[in-house]
């Protein structure tokens, strides 16, 4: 870790196992499979899900990984855990980034980095708000918020997608209003909020939720540009949820050996009448900046989603590989094995690499003096691992081999009758035991060809907005006028910039020449020991 961060205490931490107790001390109600869940914490239905945010702590507490698991609050004097922290330079996002593709290496999905995407562009929304009006209000409320937050070393769900009803209407013009969270009343003590939200990603095994509007508003909508802070049980608050990867699947014979252990589950959260004190309101009727917030949470979302499905994408490389070897092929000397390894390699590293430049590239907020990954290109890394996780799952089971799925079920692994001889004729290269060829198969079939495989695809391809939204948001930042007065100037047509042309509107200093890629308040992402870099490509 840096001198500078040895210099600032450290806020509290929690371990795994205390993240565990801190849910046993919140009552929420909470539907899975049709009944009523009496204890989150040990529901076997969320225990992935737990699984999986409980070694975010513990990963924040391996001083292995402390560069890049912690963070200097330099405006509190705290170092804080990095899924919490308010980006203050490029290498902040660069150091989010490897964080992100390291956790899940080794859960999935993380899900926790959501609270720290919000959290950043929450705060620049609030300070848009309040140098518009000459105030500190919004600030101060989310400054106190976030400092809580950091200090108890919560975990946060992101309340954003409204059930929408229908899409082709604005929310005020809606036949039921409760399909998007609205403010019902308002008080000397707080607002009253209803309303419903789709998709909230482990939402059960949170501490709080933290509401944000889901689309730009207008005038008509200002009940509707509402954004606050949650606990997970405040009264009228009620969870419908699916449950988190395969738990109890084949628990005692090796099936589901992943999506068992670590999962994600998404809720349905309806607010019925709920009341939130003014102290946890961040915005309540701005309308007019219900953009500021959704376009920079969607950038910092898509940029952490980019790390996220890295991560997934080292499980599929490091598990093509070993189907490989246990197939008894070398992808060294066998093209039709190295090509569609090299490809798999070539797109976890190519949206990867969107990631990075994001980061390299990242701008300073005007207003809240944090920083933003860039734009274009974490939308286009975004973009390329929602269109391409498809592939991603083809090409692993192309090197894999039709046994992933072909295979008995584990039960037969403990069959008296069938056992000795499927070990026999289904070992492949007689250095791999059957048992470890059998188990890299059940577990590519897992990540890629099972309920929680589907499950992967779909949230890769709609989480953090649709590919639409993504196609959307290139569009509007890149600098298409740069291009186009390029080639005008090449042709020496001697055309003068006209800022009211449309094609030409959108522009852009050069990159190198401007700005550069190491201007003041910049620094370079911490890097890991080798040693510690090794160990977690082996996670």
């Amino acid at each position: 870790m840096d001198k500078t961060t040895l210099a600032f205490p450290r806020s509290k931490l929690m371990t795994g196992d205390e993240y565990r107790e801190s849910l046993r001390h919140y009552k929420p109600v909470v539907y899975v499979d049709g009944r009523l869940v009496d204890n989150v914490a040990d529901e076997p239905a969320f225990a992935p899900g737990v699984n999986a945010l409980a070694f975010t702590y513990d990963f924040a507490l391996d001083p292995q990984y402390a560069p890049i698991a912690l963070a200097t609050q330099s405006f509190r004097g705290k170092v804080v855990n990095r899924m919490l922290h308010v980006n203050e330079s490029a290498g902040d996002l660069l150091n989010k980034l490897e964080a992100v593709r390291v956790l899940c290496q080794e859960t999935g999905c993380a899900q926790r980095y959501l609270a720290h995407d919000a959290m950043n562009g929450l705060y620049q929304a609030v300070a848009h708000i309040d140098d518009a009006r000459g105030t500190t209000e919004h600030r101060d409320r989310f400054a106190a918020y976030l400092a809580d937050v950091q200090d108890r070393d919560l975990s946060l769900g992101i309340a954003m997608t409204d059930a929408k009803g229908d899409r082709s209407r604005k929310p005020h013009q809606q036949a039921n209003p409760d399909t998007y969270v609205h403010i019902v009343e308002r008080n000397a003590k707080g607002i009253v909020i209803s309303g419903t939200k789709a998709i909230v990603t482990g939402g059960p095994y949170m501490h709080e939720l933290l509401v944000m509007p889901s689309r730009n508003m207008g005038p008509e909508d200002e009940a509707f540009a509402v954004c606050c802070a949650v606990p997970v049980d405040a009264p009228g608050l009620t969870m419908v949820s699916r449950p988190a990867g395969r738990p109890g699947e084949k628990l005692e014979h090796g099936d589901a050996l992943f999506s068992r252990k670590y999962g994600q589950a998404t809720a349905v959260v309806i607010f019925d009448q709920v009341f939130v004190p003014w102290d946890r309101v961040f915005y309540a009727g701005e309308w007019e900046y219900s953009h500021v917030l959704t376009y920079s949470y969607a950038t910092h979302h898509r940029h952490s989603c980019i790390a996220a499905r890295a991560g997934f994408g080292d499980l599929l490389i490091g598990a093509g590989a070993l189907m490989c070897e246990a197939n008894g092929l070398d992808p060294a000397t066998k093209s039709n094995l190295r090509d569609p390894m090299v490809e798999l390699i070539k797109i976890t590293e190519g949206f990867y690499a969107c990631g990075v430049a994001a980061s390299v590239y990242a701008t300073k907020d005007e207003h809240s003096g944090s920083f933003m990954p860039e734009p274009v290109f974490s939308n286009i890394g975004k973009l390329l691992l929602a269109t391409q996780i498809y592939d991603m799952h083809r090409l692993a089971h192309e090197v894999s081999g039709g046994l992933i799925v072909a295979l008995p079920g584990p039960d037969e692994d403990h069959n008296p009758a069938t056992a000795a001889k499927l070990s026999e004729v289904l070992q492949a290269n007689t250095s791999v035991p059957y048992e470890k060829r059998i188990q890299t198969a059940r577990f590519i079939e897992d990540l890629t060809a099972s309920y929680q495989g589907g499950w992967y695809s779909v949230i890769s391809l709609h989480g953090g907005g649709s590919p639409a939204a993504m196609k959307q948001e290139i569009w509007r930042n890149y600098p298409v006028g740069s291009k186009v007065e390029l080639v005008e100037r090449l042709l020496e047509r001697g055309v003068l910039h006209d800022e009211k042309r449309a094609i030409t509107q959108n522009r852009q200093p050069g990159r190198c020449c401007d700005t550069g890629c190491t201007t003041p308040g910049q620094p370079v992402m911490v890097p890991l020991p080798v040693s510690t870099k090794a160990t977690a490509d082996k996670e």
